[in-house]
């Protein structure tokens, strides 16, 4: 006579929680897909004509939304070098017994736990023609470098892409710092007792065994980065003119001007161009990971 097993937590338990993600998350998504194939606007809010793809069309016909789309992938790349990067970085010194350790990794993850709206309005306030920033070079003697910071698209957009850097290197510095805390030290103590020099290490042993750290880094910093919306909307909210105009901002105001079958629209593009780049990007990190 076979026992049965008893799952240690049975299916009904998961109801709360399957309940929960399709209200607020499969629902939404559903209407929007529905809703992006209509005449959905404010003058229709209520009697919505199916339309096709004609809301597609003329997205992809619209050049501020091409410009918008070429926006967020220069964004999202971007910070996604330099969030892993000075992250990766940063966990390599912050991992070592030094002085302060505590107090300096608390200093780096602080930005990240700080209200997106707060540092919008502390860096607008910094960046501004007569902000801090050109005040200070004015006093220290290098007015010369004084620039409208948020009026010009290099600048506008390398500001928004430093400010995003700066809130996030921290976070990704805490999950590389656990992924280098797994690695077994007797990989390194073999590799000194042999010789290799600490470039050796770092490439044979360190970056081949935190691959599934960066995994994780790589693809919540390549969401975020397609997804961003808020620090750009407190900031330059797309400006100057559509220079740091993003597929969220862009789909934000098109729902605010009365488009709604439009930004539907727009929103199921997004989530499309999310959905393919991350999971190609965490399938692509996930097969080169190597077992410890």
């Amino acid at each position: 006579m076979t026992k049965k097993k008893k799952s240690i937590y049975p299916l009904w338990v998961l109801t709360p929680a399957i309940l929960i993600y399709t209200l607020f998350s499969v629902v939404p998504i559903v209407i929007s897909l529905v809703c992006s194939f209509t005449d959905w606007n404010m003058g229709r809010l209520y009697t919505p004509v199916f339309n096709g793809l004609s809301n597609y069309v003329e997205l992809l016909h619209d050049p501020v939304f091409m410009r918008s789309i070429g926006n967020t992938f220069l964004f999202a790349l971007i910070t996604t070098i330099l969030k892993t990067g000075i992250g990766f970085l940063l966990a390599l010194a912050m991992v070592k017994k030094i002085p302060g350790r505590g107090i300096m990794r608390t200093i780096y993850y602080a930005p990240c736990v700080i209200s997106i709206t707060v540092v919008g309005v502390l860096f607008k306030a910094i960046l501004a023609n007569k902000g801090l920033l050109n005040n200070v070079l004015q006093i220290i003697g290098l007015g010369g470098l004084a620039h409208d910071w948020l009026g010009s698209y290099g600048t506008a957009m390398g500001s928004v892409i430093l400010v995003e850097t700066w809130m996030w290197a921290g976070f990704n510095m805490f999950i590389f710092i656990s992924g280098l805390q797994a690695i077994p030290e007797d990989y390194y103590e073999s590799a000194t007792l042999e010789g290799a020099s600490a470039f050796e290490k770092l490439k044979n042993i360190t970056l081949p065994l935190i691959v599934p750290s960066m995994t994780v880094v790589v693809t919540l910093s390549i969401a975020g980065g397609l997804k961003v919306f808020d620090i750009i909307y407190v900031i330059t909210n797309g400006g100057p003119g559509f220079d740091t105009q993003v597929l969220a901002t862009y789909t934000y105001q098109s729902f605010s001007l009365g488009f709604l079958g439009e930004s539907s629209a727009g929103s199921i593009i997004l989530a499309i161009i999310v959905v393919i780049i991350s999971f190609t990007m965490n399938h692509y990190l996930t097969k080169r990971e190597v077992e410890m």
